[in-house]
């Protein structure tokens, strides 16, 4: 039998072959030859080649005519370049293909109805030969057609996807990239279709797309067809998975976030040759992730096996087929765009004060900028954009990205971070607020808005104008301290940016930042939701917590999705997890707390922190805390989480404490299980020898030993002129306090803000050798380069207190 002159099936070409089959199909079938028979299932299918569409030209005679119509372009000309890419589509489109071209192509789909079935349908897809390179992606440039059945609907469908190399977006694109338009040429892809239609599908990438972070696997899903999530139709589900965990055999999702996926794409047959419509997806279906944890788990598998072929980070689409329940890839590409960033220089937004916030969506570029508002409904009136304008719409299509080039930031109403607007705004440098729901309403054409994606996941739009400022720094050659330099984070959105910095970990994170901003409701309520009283907290709980089975559920795993994801970001660096240190009226604000909280005249010195933890009255709580904490350590494999317990009066409370927490499973030195205690109370430092017994190390809070030593309430503003954390009392508790903990062989440090906001305190900190400080992000470059600057006149060699303590805690071990 002859070899076929312009098709090829998927297991004879590789990656090398981009210039006959393009970038799309040559990955295709890079992973059909390579990784078909390692867990990555590829559906089988042909390519056309480069020579099918550059004889088809040839013998359409049409060549002459396309630089007729293309030579002279200006892409800046809307109208124009509607105009001439009309004419160049209809050249090719009115082209019969040559006969043997043809012959070939059904000769292939032949083939797939063989081996898939005579019924099979099909998916028709674009590979530009230029495409997926590092320099372009042309993502989404060309067209694709979906649940193609029968010979002349599939030649058809070949004609459309030749003449697509010519719409609007396809040849602005390739000017930008300076390519010329006639040593481009195009492939075809045909494969058997998933029928996702049926299920779900998605897009993941093998790094965090906002911060570059590279040990996660990001993946977005939702219902239906996968263009809904490419073009920004449906705001979908969100998972991350943590690589080294996984690759240390701990099958668990690191976190995930419910997308609303209002509505799914699915097939329409014989009404139309539109073979697709959008339906609205039912609310069992919206209230519930489209992926299972093991499909979830299956997919990063796939995705870090994909990364190692390539040997860099990854842009995968997959598609579950509904109809045999297995995964497939459909495409998979570098990723072109965080990747490339130079991680050395740490660049920085900062809004100069908040605002009047308008809307609220997903963050997408980590920066700010402020510009006039202007309402596009749809592609006709996208010439009334001018540049320098911030785009609002409802979501956008690859056609509009000639405007979008020229935006100063794009807020849509729905899309999800990888969606055609997010994708975008990450190639030009923007930011851009994605899935706000209502930013066309919300938002009137003309006014001065601000957009922020400065803040973590959630990004803002303020009304007015308003200042900010930009931070660089190069921190590629900054040696490390002998004094260890740790964060305060409480923010998991803020995790994998924070990891960037200079760092030896977490001295602090807050448990409450994320019982309150994730959580939001009170862990009894949640428990307990019988004994709320008011009928409307009853069912806001209830709405709360859909998804999950119940609200000890939902309490547990979004406590422990949020920890896991902060010392997932630092791993393997010690993170020190505070469990949760709210006052009496802190907790009575949550959702349900009312009715579990008392009524206290000095929240301040009350039911807080340990005294809550051994008693009946929170009993429930903590079990929950303890419960989320013992998922993140043991079934995470997150081992880096360090305890600790804030506000331990007294010495029988530190036994009642840990021996409950003992109860719980979480007992100290199981598993390499440390326990700090927060050093705050001036019994702490006056009897610290006895509290070392029962602790791992010290953190000084600096806020709370202030208020306690001087006798301030650090809430009132009355008496703040007497609150001052460099009082000479103070330094003489946190010098003997340090001295304590060194006599002990015990680690010490301090997470309190004093020494972010006073360099002077910096200096007395490292003057007394403390082992480890812990400062908010703004602060760590700053600080560090002043402690180097300190030890070097000191003598001090970097590395020599982390000596000291690893013998200090050897020398404990042993005691024990």
């Amino acid at each position: 039998m002859t070899k076929p002159r312009f098709v090829s099936f998927f297991d004879e070409f590789g990656i090398g072959d981009v210039a006959t089959v393009g970038g799309k199909n040559a990955s295709l079938g890079e992973l059909y030859q390579h990784l078909s028979g390692r867990g990555v299932r590829v559906p089988n299918g042909f390519a056309t080649s480069a020579d099918a569409y550059t004889n088809l030209l040839d013998q359409a005679g049409i060549i002459g005519p396309l630089h007729d119509a293309l030579d002279g372009l200006d892409p800046t000309d809307v109208a124009d370049l509607g105009r001439r890419s009309k004419r160049a589509r209809e050249l090719v489109y009115g082209a019969s293909l040559p006969s043997e071209l043809a012959g070939e192509i059904l000769a292939g789909y032949r083939c797939l109805q063989e081996e898939y079935g005579e019924d099979v349908s099909l998916a028709v897809r674009s590979s530009a030969t230029a495409e997926d390179l590092p320099s372009a992606s042309f993502a989404g440039q060309q067209e694709t057609f979906l649940n193609i059945r029968g010979e002349e609907s599939l030649l058809d469908a070949c004609r459309r996807c030749f003449a697509s190399l010519f719409t609007d977006r396809s040849i602005h694109y390739r000017v930008d990239q300076g390519f010329d338009h006639f040593k481009v040429a195009l492939s075809i892809g045909v494969m058997k279709m998933v029928r996702s239609d049926l299920a779900s599908s998605g897009v993941m990438f093998t790094l965090d797309t906002e911060s570059g972070f590279r040990d996660v696997v990001f993946i977005t899903g939702a219902y239906g067809l996968g263009e809904n999530i490419v073009q920004g139709a449906v705001d979908p589900d969100e998972f991350y998975v943590h690589k080294p965990s996984l690759a240390a055999g701990h099958r668990v999702v690191l976190r995930r976030l419910l997308g609303d996926k209002a509505v799914k794409m699915v097939f329409v047959d014989g009404e139309t040759k539109h073979t697709t419509r959008n339906i609205p997806t039912p609310k069992s279906d919206r209230d519930s992730f489209c992926l299972s944890d093991t499909d979830v788990l299956e997919l990063a598998d796939i995705a870090m096996t994909i990364e190692s072929h390539y040997g860099q980070p990854m842009d995968i689409e997959w598609a579950k087929d509904g109809l045999d329940g297995q995964l497939y890839i459909v495409q998979a590409r570098p990723e072109t765009v965080i990747s490339q960033r130079q991680v050395s220089t740490l660049e920085t937004y900062v809004l100069d004060h908040a605002g009047e916030i308008v809307t609220k969506g997903r963050s997408v570029g980590g920066r700010i900028a402020s510009g006039t508002a202007r309402v596009i409904e749809n592609v006709v009136h996208l010439s009334d954009f001018l540049p320098g304008e911030v785009l609002i719409a409802d979501t956008t299509t690859p056609d509009w990205e000639p405007v979008m080039k020229t935006a100063a930031a794009i807020v849509t109403n729905r899309g999800g971070r990888t969606c055609h607007a997010a994708i975008i705004a990450r190639e030009l440098g923007i930011p851009a607020v994605v899935g706000t729901g209502d930013a066309t309403n919300r938002l009137a054409g003309g006014e001065t808005v601000t957009v922020s994606c400065a803040g973590g996941d959630t990004g803002l739009v303020y009304k007015g104008a308003i200042g900010y400022q930009v931070e660089q720094d190069d921190v590629g050659e900054l040696p490390r301290p002998a004094t260890k330099i740790m964060i305060n984070l409480g923010n998991p959105d803020l995790a994998f940016k924070s990891s960037f910095l200079p760092n030896d970990g977490v001295g602090l994170a807050r448990m409450e930042f994320i019982i309150s901003e994730s959580i939001r409701a009170h862990p009894l309520a949640l428990a307990h939701p019988e004994q709320v009283t008011d009928p409307e907290v009853r069912r806001e709980l209830g709405r709360l917590i859909r998804g999950y089975p119940d609200g000890e559920s939902f309490f547990v795993e979004r406590l422990a999705e949020g920890i896991a994801t902060i010392a997932a970001a630092f791993w393997p660096k010690p993170v020190v997890v505070r469990m949760s240190d709210f006052k009496t009226n802190e907790y009575a604000s949550l959702l349900g707390g009312a009715d579990f909280e008392p009524t206290e005249s000095n929240p301040m010195i009350g039911f807080r922190g340990a005294s809550r933890y051994a008693h009946p009255a929170y009993a429930d709580g903590f079990a929950l805390e303890c419960k989320a904490m013992r998922r993140v350590r043991e079934v995470m494999g997150l081992t880096n989480v360090v305890l600790m317990i804030p506000f331990v009066r007294r010495i029988a409370e530190a036994e009642q404490v840990l021996e409950r927490m003992a109860e719980l499973g979480l007992r100290r030195g199981d598993n390499g299980l440390e326990i700090y205690a927060m050093c705050e109370i001036p019994n702490n430092v006056i009897l610290i020898d006895r509290f070392s017994q029962y602790f791992d190390g010290f953190s000084i809070g600096s806020n709370d030993l202030t208020q306690l030593t001087l006798g301030v309430d650090r809430d009132s503003e009355i008496v703040a002129f007497d609150y001052d954390e460099r009082d000479e009392g103070v330094k003489q508790m946190i010098r003997l306090a340090v001295e304590g903990c060194r006599r002990n062989h015990m680690h010490s440090g301090l997470c309190g803000q004093a020494p972010s906001d006073y360099p002077d305190m910096a200096e007395f900190l490292v003057e007394l050798e403390i082992d480890s400080m812990s400062l908010n992000p703004d602060t760590v470059l700053q600080t560090t380069r002043q402690v180097l600057a300190l030890e070097e006149r000191l003598g001090r060699s970097p590395g020599a207190t982390s000596a000291r303590v690893v013998e200090s805690m050897s020398d404990r071990r042993v005691a024990r």
